[in-house]
């Protein structure tokens, strides 16, 4: 994928991230988007999820892996992360509360 393209679907995803459309951020992921590339203003999609309060994609997005943040937490173990993400409303995936 060129750089033009991949900038245009950042700055895309990081929009979507930010109101909260969770269909069209698993769109634009399964596009080729970046969860961890910054728009130009240096923004990325968890930051603006976060800043506007868009809880859904933070919380329960899992970006193809199969595991939810939440998942990730109690895997570090990382105490701290898993009382906010709970307190928040963060769960963990179908996948590994079936233990896949």
């Amino acid at each position: 994928m060129n750089r033009r393209r991949q900038k245009k679907l950042t700055k895309r995803l990081v929009l979507a991230a930010s109101i909260g459309e969770l269909a069209d951020v698993r769109t634009l992921l399964r596009a080729g988007a970046q969860p961890a590339e910054a728009d130009n203003e240096g923004t990325t999609p968890l930051y603006a999820a976060s800043v506007h309060g868009a809880a859904d994609p933070v919380l329960r997005e899992d970006y193809g892996t199969g595991y939810s943040p939440m998942d990730w937490a109690l895997a570090g173990p990382h105490a701290d992360v898993v009382r906010l993400l709970r307190d928040a409303g963060g769960t963990r995936s179908a996948d590994s509360r079936a233990g896949g």
